[in-house]
């Protein structure tokens, strides 16, 4: 083929991208008032940049107990997360329970979705009851295949107590070829004929016609099993905690660090960086166009989030670029060179983002609410950044190539540096990371004493006070009034500056969500607000709130994090085919994690839903740069005879340095921008994320790899002894 052919093909080929990116950027840019599948109008937002629907449910009896309504939490919560992840549940005094749904404006919608919290029971044909909701333990929708038919089934599963096991037992032989009819709410949803005695407190209800009616069904036995019967008090539709300032401000954010990373890319790497940067709008165009139709529920975090995965997605590429250099330093082609380059650095890019994924697809499957919610965030920004640097930046780079940039200068070149002695110095680098490390556990007892908590938990993780303000008909009520007047207000009095505010849709109403209040503080308040805005004090009222964030979600996400860690340790394991790797870098990641904790500790940071979007992003982002080091040493073994183990680490150390200062330096300065340009509340998100960033950078470096070495050398004695 002709090279004036080639010129053609590539021209045309290169004239399709930008196309591709001018066409995907049209939804992403237009009006907000139509109706564009695909388009950032479309993406669902929460409870922070948008508001949603609030429900409050209320005991029926009288005096219910904290185990009673603690259990109707977590199984209201269930529910509410099969309508959005990103959905708050928390108790409200004594006997109620507020359900927070964000992205939807229909309260009869949300409690059709929800369900009324009525009461279940199993009855037999002739009344008797069987069972009721107080002696299930479970219901969970299944599916399956017929061996022998080859048909898929749809079943729902029920788990029943001991007390339940026994009553089932007996109405079950009584009743074997009647029905027993699944009563909710004194409404028959299902009747389904006992076929055989069932002992063992295990039932299946058959005959489901698609998974999603045993979706529905199983939904509405756990929700019919709570211990207390809830009815609907109150539902209003609420605004925004944050609201639109919030949003311009991350999206400015966004588009800042783009550019700053395009040019950046482009002064380090040249014609490579050119290709990476295009490839980066058509990434973060398609990360716009897939939240959106996929619906996932984007938060503040989320969007902090997003904005990292930018810096994560120039990840690839700068390991892409710097193989490529390295081979043009060795007098290679520039062809031969991009082939090459690509193909050495995708063991790496495969083993870190694999091992993310596996973080992500754990997350989701154990977690509820925000966790589950950031692994969606989390697994997509993978996919599309993997796709994005091997596919499109490879695309790209060839057909500038065929363009006829094909000067080497334009690649540039990089000489294999002197290693640096990082084995020799590893005390000193451990050192410093055990000083902060202790600095940050002294603190835990310093802030017990003086305040009461080892750490700085806000409302989500401590509960508060709600207080719910109708001011006068005279009095506008808006965001910026909200803003601007009202919690500062607020802050005066009860000194807490993390206090959320929202208007009731419709309403000259208010709800504030604060720690919690004492009675002067109350009183205080109460004053205040009719002093200046004549409000009649019999219209505001006050309860208490307990934590978004309670036992049930901190132990999900603790396991959670814990089984992810295993699974990556034994991932790395495998593809190393040495359980050191997987050891160091789990131990790297803990340092991490330990770091950014102390950094909380120390400056007093509030712990927020944001503390673990925080926490979980270090867990996705930090053990990539420790995977691009174990590659080379892993490439290294072969090239690096004899047994100096300590020359190996610090020429793999020192060959991928510049990755992993130029990867790290990326995604810090789109989170730098975040904080900058951002609102207050996520200015307090990105701070402890850049700790997470630099010290998953400086483990990578000066921890992971040192400490493999140090390892091998005690596996090494321990079997000449």
């Amino acid at each position: 083929m002709g090279k004036n052919v080639i010129k053609a093909i590539s021209i045309l080929l290169f004239s399709a991208v930008v196309i591709l990116v001018a066409v995907v950027g049209v939804p992403i840019t237009k009006d907000a008032t139509t109706k564009n599948y695909g388009s950032i109008s479309e993406i669902k937002l929460g409870l922070d940049l948008a508001g949603g629907v609030s429900i409050t449910y209320e005991a029926v009896e009288e005096d219910p107990t904290s185990e009673q309504m603690e259990d109707a939490q977590n199984k209201i919560r269930k529910r509410a997360d099969s309508i959005s992840t990103e959905a708050e549940v928390y108790l409200e005094g004594k006997n109620r329970l507020n359900v927070d749904i964000p992205g939807i404006n229909d309260a009869e919608g949300a409690l059709e979705q929800i369900g009324k919290p009525g009461a279940v029971k199993f009855v037999a044909e002739d009344g008797t009851t069987v069972i009721d909701g107080s002696h299930i333990a479970n219901a969970k929708a299944q599916a399956g295949q017929d061996p022998q038919t080859g048909q898929v089934s749809y079943w729902v599963q029920l788990t029943l107590n001991d007390t339940g096991k026994d009553l089932f037992a007996k109405g079950t032989k009584e009743n074997l070829g009647k029905s027993i009819s699944i009563v909710y709410d004194e409404k028959v949803i299902s009747s389904p004929t006992v076929e055989v005695e069932i002992p063992d407190g295990v039932a299946t209800i058959t005959n489901m016609a698609s998974i999603e009616e045993a979706q529905e069904l199983a939904s509405t036995i756990r929700i019919g099993s709570l211990q207390v019967e809830l009815k609907e008090l109150r539902s209003n539709i609420v605004g925004a905690k944050l609201g639109q300032e919030a949003i311009d401000r991350s999206l400015l954010a966004g588009i800042i660090g783009l550019a700053l990373i395009f040019l950046f890319m482009i002064a380090v790497y040249r014609v490579p960086g050119l290709a990476s940067g295009i490839a980066l709008f058509v990434y973060a165009a398609g990360m716009i166009v897939a939240l959106s139709l996929l619906k996932i529920t984007l938060t503040l975090p989320g969007i902090a989030g997003i904005i990292l995965s930018i810096g994560m997605a120039v990840d690839a590429n700068v390991v892409i670029f710097s193989r490529i250099r390295e081979e043009v330093a060795v007098g290679k082609t520039i062809r031969s060179s991009i082939k090459s380059g690509f193909d050495k650095a995708l063991s790496a890019i495969i083993d870190g983002n694999v091992t993310t994924l596996i973080a992500a697809a754990v997350l989701y499957f154990l977690g509820t609410g925000p966790i589950k919610g950031f692994a969606q965030t989390l697994a997509l920004g993978i996919v599309l950044s993997m796709i994005t640097a091997l596919f499109f930046t490879r695309f790209i780079l060839n057909t500038l190539f065929n363009l006829g940039l094909k000067n080497k200068k334009l690649y540039g070149s990089q000489k294999e540096m002197k290693p640096f002695t990082f084995v020799k110095t590893k005390k000193i680098w451990i050192s410093i990371s055990v000083v902060i490390i202790a600095v940050g556990l002294i603190f835990l007892p310093i802030n017990k004493s003086r305040t009461g908590d080892i750490l700085n938990f806000g409302i989500d993780f401590k509960g508060g006070t709600s207080t719910q303000i109708e001011f006068p008909e005279n009095v506008d009520v808006n965001f910026e009034m909200i803003d601007n007047e009202l919690k500062p207000l607020i802050s005066e009095i009860t000194g807490d500056k993390e206090a959320q505010a929202q208007q009731v849709t419709g309403e000259n109403q208010v709800i504030i969500k604060s720690k919690e209040l004492t009675k002067e503080q109350r009183s205080t308040l109460t004053d205040k607000l009719v002093e200046k805005y004549s409000v009649d004090k019999a219209k505001i009222t006050s309860s208490s709130i307990s934590a978004t964030v309670g036992a049930e979600m901190k132990r999900i996400a603790v396991v959670s994090v814990l089984v992810a860690a295993a699974l990556m340790l034994l991932y790395i394991a495998f593809r190393f085919k040495d359980i050191m790797f997987g050891i160091s870098s789990i131990t790297a990641l803990i340092h991490d994690l330990l770091i950014v904790i102390a950094v909380y500790s120390i400056f007093r940071i509030p712990v927020n839903n944001a503390f673990i979007a925080c926490i979980l992003t270090i867990l996705g982002y930090s053990i990539n740069s420790t995977i691009v080091v174990f590659d080379r040493i892993r490439e290294n073994k072969i090239a690096i005879k004899g047994n100096d183990r300590d020359l190996l680490v610090d020429t793999s150390i020192t060959q991928t340095l510049s990755r992993s200062i130029y990867s790290s330096l990326t995604t810090f300065v789109t989170v730098l921008i975040l904080n900058i340009v951002g609102v207050a509340a996520i200015k307090e998100f990105t701070l402890p994320l850049m700790v997470g960033i630099a010290a998953g950078a400086y483990s990578s470096i000066f921890i992971a790899a040192p400490l493999w070495d140090t390892l091998k050398g005690l596996q090494a004695k321990k079997k000449t002894k």
